[in-house]
This record gives C-alpha cells, structure tokens and sequence, in this order.
C-alpha cells in the first residue's frame, strides 16, 4: 500500500510503498477514506514529541471502513464506517485506569505516535479503541472531529461552566468548538495572531461575539480560556485576561515555555490546568453531541501524497478549518 513515512523527525515525509498491515485477534483492517492533519502530527513529525516509533506512519484522525476483522473481533462487522482516535490503546491495570482516568494510562499507546495511522491507504486498529460512524457522513467533514473536536469537547468540559470564554488560537479545535460553546449559550471571545483579519472575522462568522488578538483585551473580563495555539507567552495573557475564579485550560499536547510572570495574575482563584489526551468517554459523548448540533467543519483537502505540503501550511498557520488528507 502507498504511506507517507516518517524517517527521521525534522525532515519530510517520505511516500513509500509499504506492506498491507495484517490484523491480529483484536484489531480491524480499515481502508482509509480521509485523515486530519492535526497539530500532534507537527510536534510529532518536528521532534516535539521524542519518542515516536519509526519508521511511522502519522495520524490520528482518521475515517475509514472496516475491510477485515481479526478472530476475536465482535463489536465491528465488515463493511461499517468508522472513526480512529490519538488514544490507540491502554493497559486497564494501572491506577489512572482503574479510577477511570484512561487518558492518563502508564503504558498507553497512541494512534500515529506509537502505532502506525492513517497517513495511508489502510491502517489497523484495536476493535475497542475505535468509533462507530455514522455512515451518511462525509469522512472528509467527519475526520476533524476525530482530534480537534475530541481534545477541544475535553477542554471545553475542563472550562466548566463558564459564560464567557475566551479562545486562543483560531485554528481546527477552536472552530469546532466555537460551535459546541454556542450551541451551549456561552459567549465566545476569539483571540488570533496579529492583525489575522481573516481568522477573525471567521471566528466572528461562527458565532463569537468579539475577535481580536492574543495581546488585546476583550471588553470584559473572561470566565475561562482554552488555549489551543502552542505558545507559553499566551497563558499570561490570559490570566490577565479572565476574572477571578477563571480557569486557563491549556489543550496542547505540547507548549513552549510559560514565561514567569506576576503573582497577582494568578491571584484570586485563579487556575491553570493542562489537557492531556482524551477517553473514550469523551469520544461517545462528543460525536453524539456533534451530531445533534450539528458541528460543521471547515476544510481544504489535500491528497495523500501532498501531505508534506499540508503540514507546512498547518505549519505557517495558513489553514482556514482544518486540513484532510484523500486517497487518489
């Protein structure tokens, strides 16, 4: 089959002829129809993340139908459409399984980090650590859900209650979830790059109530802030950005450095808190929850053997949406 290969982290992907991965008891061959080009797949292809297991194939938002099932497969059939996540499997022994917490597992193992995704014309996954999908779903539309809806439902939920919730960052995960925040009466205040107008008046499109950049203010103080963009300097914003008792939810599976900063910023109950992961939990209530709002996704299509070319537009933060790879 035709993948896209990550050699070496820093460099290009490399399009390869592999061989067709082979189920084991538990796991389904799936024929990819789209993948997302998420932002774990840069810090994953750009040596962020340091410990990938290569050569790798990348991706983990990926949309597909089921082409075979191994022996002890009971809860997929042949034919059906589904979704695969980041979370790729975990041990159910260790204490954070245990008490629930599965996206905190000792010994998890990860879709396009550990495992091999959806960079390709087939990939494997575990049966219990893949979604069922509607099948009238355009896997173009659907793929984003896959991460950037699942991290941002997670870190929505970590906002709590807030009424009034700033976002940082207007990319894949910030769209979506300007949705879902709408959807649930909240008010959304979309913080971009500098004098991106474009972004802004997309956040504006969507539903937000003000845009503007990561260094202004809005025009009242925050009950809580997701920060979705990889950049440390943003969580001082923030905080002087929100009131007290506000929450800075930081969702990136990797951050620069925060910089030090005032104490009297985080004075007043304010919080800081990281996102890591997701459950599958937070996958079953998501979709359900996307569906019944519905959740649109914005997106530019690139084919398989572009995906170099996508990721350097992620990259330089020139995608409106979020960008899917197709198979030609």
């Amino acid at each position: 089959m035709r993948a896209m290969l990550l050699k070496q982290q820093g460099k290009p992907l490399v399009a390869s002829e592999i061989s067709l991965p082979k189920c084991g008891p538990d796991d389904v061959l799936i024929r990819v129809l789209a993948c997302g080009v998420c932002r774990t797949d840069l810090h994953v292809c750009d040596g962020d993340l340091t410990e990938p297991e290569l050569p790798l194939v990348p991706g983990h938002e990926i949309v597909g139908e089921v082409i075979e099932c191994g022996n002890h497969v009971t809860t997929l059939r042949a034919g059906q459409r589904v979704g695969v996540p980041w979370l790729g499997h975990t041990c159910g022994k260790c204490r954070y399984c245990k008490q629930g917490d599965e996206n905190l597992c000792d010994n998890a193992r990860f879709t396009g980090y550990h495992i091999d995704g959806g960079y390709a014309e087939y990939t494997l996954a575990h049966q219990h650590y893949v979604f069922p999908m509607d099948e009238e779903l355009d896997p173009v539309a659907a793929a984003p859900l896959l991460c950037a809806g699942l991290i941002g439902y997670r870190s929505l939920r970590m906002a709590g209650d807030a009424k009034r919730l700033g976002i940082y960052g207007f990319g894949a995960a910030a769209h979506i979830i300007t949705q879902v925040a709408k959807y649930q009466g909240r008010e959304v205040f979309a913080f971009t790059r500098k004098d991106d107008i474009i972004a802004q008046e997309f956040a504006k499109l969507l539903g937000a109530v003000w845009a503007g950049s990561s260094e202004d203010m809005p025009p009242q103080h925050l009950d809580a802030a997701i920060i979705f963009a990889p950049v440390g300097e943003l969580v001082p914003l923030a905080l002087k950005a929100t009131g007290k008792g506000g929450k800075i939810v930081c969702a990136g599976i990797h951050m620069t450095d925060i910089p030090a900063f005032p104490y009297h910023l985080l004075w007043g109950e304010r919080s800081i808190k990281s996102v890591a992961n997701l459950t599958r939990k937070d996958g079953e209530e998501f979709l359900a929850l996307a569906a019944k709002i519905p959740v649109k996704t914005e997106t530019e299509v690139f084919p398989l053997s572009d995906a170099n070319k996508a990721l350097d537009k992620l990259r330089n933060g020139n995608i409106k949406g979020a960008a899917v790879l197709v198979m030609e």
